[in-house]
């Protein structure tokens, strides 16, 4: 029970990260709130990693150049996209679109790693596109090359593309979880830190700014992610994953709480997602050894037998090799650094 708690504080937390993050980019620039949300999250995170991890932190240093990439693609730009296209759309529309991810992921796996796809796969990736399309369009699918669609819904859709990227190559990264999340944010705001100060960054004038920071910096950055990994070690990875469509549902809910209007386009492309979704998580008989996908690891930790059967997903980290049933596990768990 204390892990279900724990997994529900999690998702609604990083819900509060679209919402509050909404009120945020009114006053702060996306540069702004992506650095110094990095700065002020940095320094509790390598606290937390050493108190509960206890990494090997030369080993943390010999993989500088992957969390570097790692880094810019989900900690930097993945975040800075989030908050430009909050600037343009509402907190809802964002995690409507968002909540895509996993089928995104599988599309750009089967492109990137040969990984495939399989009936579920395409079916869910389909259903996906329909959804966002929708949303996008507010409705007006049919004429969407006429159309001059929110600015703020395509930065969307260019983020969980960006955030599918950071997670499939983060795979085989064999760090702990939030160890990997502490190095990325100090290496995000180091690299943000001459890009802020050229662009005039500053820290809020107004209280709500600043307590929409604060709020950014504790709960979405550290609170969720100790909360997550403390879940981990009570539950799969697997379970755990399913939690993370609770990101939309709570985003919704706490808009429409606010005074948002949730609009008919905005509910079917929803319900459109999550069904694409549902159709890669779908609970099945584990697969046999007739059943295993073939996958290389061709990452800095060297390669993996193409048997491997792991099924081990973190933060930011996959590992490959997996069964159908694992795989579908690891689409789940595309969104979980938020």
């Amino acid at each position: 029970m204390k892990a279900v708690v724990a997994l529900v504080l999690a998702t609604l937390m990083w819900a509060g990260n679209y919402v509050v993050g909404q009120v945020a980019v009114q006053t702060m620039s996306p540069v702004s709130l992506t650095w110094l949300r990095w700065v002020l999250a940095a320094v509790p995170l390598l606290l937390l990693a050493q108190v509960l991890e206890r990494p090997d932190w030369r080993a943390v240093a010999r993989v500088w150049r992957r969390l570097l990439v790692l880094s810019v693609l989900g900690v930097g730009g993945y975040t800075l996209l989030l908050y430009a296209a909050l600037q343009f759309t509402s907190a809802l529309s964002a995690s409507l679109i968002n909540a895509a991810n996993p089928a995104v992921m599988v599309l750009l796996a089967a492109l990137i790693l040969r990984e495939r796809m399989g009936w579920r796969g395409i079916v869910g990736l389909l259903l996906g596109l329909v959804g966002v399309l929708v949303i996008v369009t507010n409705g007006a699918v049919a004429s969407i090359f006429s159309l001059k669609p929110n600015p703020g819904d395509l930065l969307m859709v260019g983020a969980i593309v960006v955030w599918s990227l950071y997670t499939i190559f983060g795979k085989g990264l064999a760090l702990p979880p939030i160890t990997a999340t502490a190095a990325q944010a100090v290496i995000a705001a180091v690299l943000l830190t001459p890009v802020a100060l050229l662009t005039g960054a500053s820290w809020p004038r107004d209280a709500p700014t600043l307590w929409a920071l604060l709020f950014i910096a504790v709960f979405p950055s550290i609170g969720s992610y100790a909360l997550w990994n403390t879940a981990l070690t009570k539950v799969r990875p697997g379970q755990a994953g399913l939690y993370l469509n609770l990101i939309t549902v709570f985003t919704v809910l706490i808009s429409v709480i606010l005074g948002a209007t949730l609009t008919l386009p905005q509910v079917l492309g929803g319900l459109l997602v999550f069904a694409g979704v549902g159709v890669n998580t779908v609970v099945r008989k584990p697969a046999t050894s007739g059943d295993i996908r073939g996958g290389t690891d061709v990452s800095e930790r060297g390669a993996r037998k193409p048997t491997e059967t792991t099924g081990r997903t973190e933060t930011g980290r996959t590992e490959t090799g997996r069964t159908e049933t694992d795989q579908s596990e690891t689409r789940s768990k595309g969104n979980q650094a938020r």
